[in-house]
């Protein structure tokens, strides 16, 4: 045994370590090497900043928790519930734990392999003369493999297997910056829908009693039926409007409810009371285009995509050139299971050098044109996503800007509408007056309390879709087990140059 064991060292491994020190030193990678795109972007916003937007950078920490901005603690509550609870960010993490898994493989192929075989055979023969033949046999095997990367194929798997894990990684990120946007907007939702619902039903009080006391009039004889019929159709117009009202609250609390994970039905009670839509930041520092290169998980997502597929260009060229593996093996027989002797033991050693090369397959280059081909598309897909990053980012500066300035004006109609009803009521009372004038005045007062509420509702929307267009949210959240080892040790990667 330990006469097979020095042969193999003395004729296959240190044979084996020459050829390895010369190998390495003529080994390369074939295939492009990924190179961070650059990207031309504008000094400042094309919008002009108005309503509170400042130029100012962006300050991580807002940026991190920006819905603490908003002063609202249920909504901080919800929110620490949706990144507990979400199944879509569950669903993300375990694509992590996959890709990871789908690293350490490529990295294994690079790695020796040794593989152990074992096996007892017993045999029993009887003749025709009576006799009786028993025989066994035991015997093992042990199988050894390597194979040398000499022009990169290995290396350039395994490059493309990091950046497949660090693009999920970024989805992960892009998954909770819109779970924390859009949880934050249905609660806003529910919140708006519940001050036009007040609005309304405290309307319809007002006008039911209007109703009354032109049903009184009619009945005394001071005033004729048709002053009646109206405020009756003005009073079931606004009854009408609060089912479709209690029915968006339904939906958005729901919504709500899956968003957290947990099944509709379970925020009702809890929201049930009537709070005011959370107020947005006096001034909100939106930074310059340049940031959000760095800051959007998106955007980091398809740079990561890119450099996958690069790697799988060098991965298709590798098949250009031969493969060079190394097998051995050791295989030992024996007759009985005590101590062999000499005379009962057989053994074998065999290995050696091991060259392949598609010299004549017609697959590889065409091959070499796909992936080059998918290439192209990842860099147009990076390209398509940084446009429309900018785009969303220009659209919720301006909407943003704008809406602040609609709901002043709808303050100002509506605080006029209400002295204008208020007026109209004691002048028809005084008899100073047509009802026409009182309904005219009524309607236009709940028109614009509508108006002003779902507009107050708008802004504070607005900032959050402003706030997550910057990409908002994902730095400060490390309760997902599934952002911390290589996600935090990669967090400082630069991987957009301005």
């Amino acid at each position: 045994m330990n006469a097979l064991w020095k042969t193999f060292f003395r004729k296959r491994v240190f044979g084996l370590c020459g050829g390895l020190a010369l190998m390495a030193v003529a080994g390369c990678t074939v295939g492009p090497d990924h190179v961070p795109p650059e990207t031309s972007t504008s000094p400042a916003w094309h919008s002009d900043l108005k309503g509170g937007l400042t130029p100012g950078p962006l300050d991580p920490n807002t940026l991190a928790a920006w819905w603490t901005t908003l002063n609202d603690p249920q909504l901080s509550g919800l929110i620490e519930r949706a990144v507990a609870g979400n199944l879509d960010l569950k669903t993300a993490q375990s694509r992590i734990r996959e890709s990871r898994a789908r690293r350490e493989m490529a990295q294994g192929v690079g790695l020796p392999t040794l593989t152990a075989t074992a096996s007892a055979t017993s045999s029993q023969t009887d003749t025709n003369r009576g006799i009786d033949t028993r025989g066994e046999s035991y015997s093992s095997r042990f199988d050894a493999g390597w194979e040398l990367d000499l022009f990169g194929r290995i290396r350039r798997s395994v490059e493309a297997a990091q950046a497949d894990l660090e693009s999920v990684e970024e989805n992960l990120h892009d998954v909770l910056v819109s779970l924390l946007a859009e949880t934050a907007l249905n609660y806003i939702e529910v919140r708006t829908f519940q001050a036009r619902l007040a609005a309304a039903e405290a309307n319809l009080e007002s006008q039911n009693e209007t109703y009354q006391l032109t049903l009184w009039r009619a009945e005394s004889g001071l005033d004729d039926e048709v002053a009646m019929h109206q405020a009756k159709y003005n009073l079931e117009s606004t009854r009408a409007q609060i089912p479709t009202l209690r029915t968006g609250r339904e939906e958005a609390l729901n919504r709500l409810a899956v968003l957290l994970g947990e099944t509709p039905g379970n925020l009702h009670k809890e929201l049930e009371k009537s709070e005011a839509i959370p107020v947005p930041p006096a001034e909100v520092a939106v930074g310059v285009p340049a940031d959000i290169m760095r800051q959007r998980p998106d955007i980091r997502r398809a740079e990561r995509e890119l450099a996958a597929q690069t790697a799988r260009v060098g991965v298709a060229m590798a098949d250009l050139y031969p493969r060079l593996t190394f097998n051995g093996s050791i295989g030992l027989e024996f007759l009985s299971r005590r101590e062999p002797s000499s005379s009962s033991r057989t053994g074998s050693i065999t290995g050696g050098p091991q060259v392949s090369w598609a010299i004549f397959d017609p697959t590889v280059r065409p091959n070499i044109e796909i992936q080059s081909a998918l290439q192209e598309q990842a860099m147009i897909q990076y390209q398509a996503v940084v446009l429309s990053s900018f785009e969303e980012v220009e659209n919720a500066l301006v909407a943003y800007a704008q809406e602040r300035q609609r709901r002043e004006s709808l303050r100002l109609a509506m605080e006029s509408a209400q002295v204008a009803a208020d007026l109209e009521q004691f002048k028809y009372q005084a008899g100073l007056s047509d009802f026409i004038n009182v309904l005219v005045a009524q309607r236009s007062l709940l028109t614009f309390q509508d108006q002003y509420h779902q507009s107050n509702g708008t802004v504070t929307s607005d900032v959050i879709r402003l706030y997550k267009s910057l990409g908002g949210g994902w730095t400060s959240m490390a309760a997902p087990s599934a952002m911390s080892g290589s996600v935090e040790q990669n967090r400082d990667r630069e991987t957009i140059h301005d």
